[in-house]
């Protein structure tokens, strides 16, 4: 599916496409893309906080004056216009796997070299950009992991051990 995003979506004259691919386990996922416009210089992968999707990272487009780079956002599974069980569900490993499956989209699809593309992470998606570089060792040509997740901080007197219960007692119960 290759639509263009409404004019409200718009960053400073940039045009992004949302667009999907198949992953690992044929589970439909969805991305924006921003292309270059000016002549390429590489690609800036985005991955979004926990608890969003890939359209709440797109003022950084503009922001950022990423106008020589193709520039994309991933909605993981569960989240934004991605398939997969909301709010949760899915084991981590199978994130990190998405992310090196878009990866690899990328390079078929639009010619992208991982040695020109740098990977922006915020939040819990810093953790899965690290994880994807140790676990797969990709050759990026850089990292950028704002505020990661390494910790959950709960201030809610006992919410973990009363999550780590529940969960105990229900395995198949989400928490949001």
């Amino acid at each position: 599916m290759n639509r263009p995003i409404t004019p409200a979506e718009m960053i400073e004259g940039a045009t992004p496409m949302r667009r999907q691919f198949h992953s690992h386990d044929g589970t439909k996922l969805s991305f924006l893309h921003w292309p270059a416009s000016r002549m390429r210089r590489g690609a800036v992968i985005m991955v979004h906080r926990g608890h969003e999707h890939g359209e709440r990272l797109a003022h950084v487009v503009g922001e950022a004056g990423l106008h020589a780079f193709d520039v994309y956002a991933l909605d993981m599974r569960g989240h934004g216009a991605s398939g997969g069980p909301r709010g949760g569900g899915m084991r981590f490993d199978q994130i990190v796997r998405d992310l090196d499956c878009f990866a690899g989209h990328l390079r078929k699809r639009d010619g992208i070299a991982l040695h020109d593309t740098a990977i922006v992470g915020q939040s819990v998606g810093a953790v899965v950009a690290a994880a994807w570089v140790h676990d797969y060792g990709p050759p990026i040509r850089a990292m950028v992991l704002a505020a990661p997740a390494f910790d959950v901080r709960l201030y809610v007197p006992f919410a973990e051990t009363g999550i780590r219960q529940a969960v105990r007692a229900a395995p198949r119960l989400r928490i949001k």
